[in-house]
């Protein structure tokens, strides 16, 4: 039997990138998956597709992460649709790097809307629902404990998510729920700046010389969530490659 079978996932940005990664390798080890996307439909249906072919039943729900009424009804489709919920991978993000002195007041307020907001409300739907025994990811970055010129709004954000979630699994850690954070670093994804030269420093940047791959990222993920994970709970796994 693999080993989420009868499990219930949510993955917010489930369509691309990493988020896609985690939802096709959670459907393949078993769980029904809710593929949450903002935008493209057609990129959410691939990955249903993709889930489903594996064997696994799988559901596209379409919500904005950085609005509070979106957030809610995405956990309430879920339980309405799969009856339950024992996962959350909470990875929707935004990524805009500029300079604090160039930084507008619309760009902090959208990346905090999504990395800090969003992921608050995530995490408190979560542990209004999640069943006892449930698994809690979340999605940061490695550049939360860098000095990256041009990051500072992104890492301020997403620093947010990470104290949540440790604050959140000393408050469900009763119920056997484990929450931690996952933090990438320079992963191929079209999130990653296409400058070459970028690419070289951050491949040059890891200890194992190249740079991530969404399955590095979805292989941690996917061994948080399973019972193996169980006695693992309120931590930042830096699955970067060695990056420093």
């Amino acid at each position: 039997m693999a080993p989420l079978t009868r499990k219930v996932a949510i993955v917010t940005g489930g369509s691309r990138g990493i988020g896609r990664a985690i939802a096709e390798r959670l459907g393949r080890d078993g769980a029904s998956v809710v593929v949450n996307y903002v935008q493209n439909v057609d990129k959410a249906k691939e990955v249903v597709s993709a889930i489903e072919s594996a064997g696994a039943r799988a559901l596209a729900v379409q919500a904005d992460m950085g609005q509070i009424a979106d957030v809610r009804r995405l956990f309430q489709e879920t339980c309405d649709h799969f009856g339950r919920l024992d996962i959350l991978v909470n990875n929707a993000g935004l990524f805009q790097p500029h300079p604090i002195a160039e930084v507008t007041e619309e760009e902090f307020d959208a990346a905090f809307a999504l990395n800090a907001k969003g992921a608050f409300f995530a995490f408190q739907e979560a542990a209004r629902r999640i069943g006892d025994g449930g698994r809690i990811i979340n999605i940061s970055s490695c550049s939360t404990a860098m000095s990256l010129p041009g990051f500072a709004v992104y890492v301020g954000s997403k620093a947010a998510g990470e104290q949540f979630a440790r604050a959140l699994s000393k408050e469900l850690g009763g119920r056997g729920i484990t929450i931690n954070t996952v933090s990438p670093g320079f992963t191929e994804t079209d999130m990653l700046p296409q400058d070459p030269e970028w690419r070289k420093m951050g491949a040059q940047m890891s200890a194992l010389g190249r740079l991530g791959q969404p399955e590095d990222i979805a292989d941690v993920v996917a061994f948080l969530v399973s019972e193996q994970g169980r006695w693992i709970t309120g931590h930042n796994i830096q699955a970067c490659g060695g990056v420093v």
